[in-house]
């Protein structure tokens, strides 16, 4: 089993991830500012780290198998979270994306369609400019997991659907996925490795 570093572990999403790795027996080290919550866990290491603290967070991230970012992007680079992986000498790196930067129709991102809530823009078009640095990452392992337009708390269904670039949309017309789900959806990447350097996403 594999030594699993998650950023934003005790976040909506982070705790998913976490509770995925442990269900499959991988080892965490759980990264956030606040982690009592994590204390007590089996298999969990709990350290509080300021992920903007380049020296600190690649302290912490050295000796695993791989980094999983489950991070906000508003305020946070791409350099922030690679370039401590890097230094660390890990060489694989999941990161929670966003649905903003997916297509909705050819040419037009899920960002710049009308209806887009202004309230979400800032942090889609700093995940937009996260994914474009990873783009440009040579030297790294890196996948970029897009949920689909609703990221809600739910079922573990295991029944869902991947795609590349374009927003998954089911029969009734609603792009969403569970966190659940997309915590299996991302060990599954993890564990078999089907998108190096690429993005995809997850929808039901």
């Amino acid at each position: 089993m594999s030594k699993i570093a998650i950023i934003g572990a005790t976040g909506k999403v982070g705790s998913q991830l976490l509770a995925e790795a442990l269900r499959r027996g991988h080892t965490v080290t759980g990264i956030a500012r606040n982690v009592s919550s994590l204390e007590g866990r089996d298999g969990v290491i709990g350290r509080s780290v300021d992920v903007l603290d380049a020296g600190a967070l690649a302290e912490v991230v050295a000796g695993h198998d791989a980094v999983f970012s489950s991070a906000h992007f508003g305020g946070i680079p791409a350099s922030a979270i690679v370039g401590p992986v890097k230094k660390a000498g890990v060489g694989r790196l999941l990161v929670v994306g966003g649905a903003g930067s997916l297509y909705a129709a050819p040419g037009m991102r899920v960002i710049d369609t009308p209806n887009f809530p202004s309230a979400y823009k800032a942090e889609a078009e700093a995940g937009a400019v996260f994914l474009e640095a990873l783009h440009a990452e040579r030297d790294l392992d890196w996948t970029f997991v897009s949920p689909s337009a609703e990221f809600v708390d739910g079922a573990r269904t295991r029944k869902f659907r991947l795609g590349r670039d374009e927003l998954l949309v089911d029969g009734t017309g609603r792009s969403w996925i569970s966190f659940q789900d997309f915590a299996i959806a991302f060990l599954d990447e993890f564990e078999k490795p089907a998108h190096l350097r690429q993005r995809f996403t997850v929808g039901y």
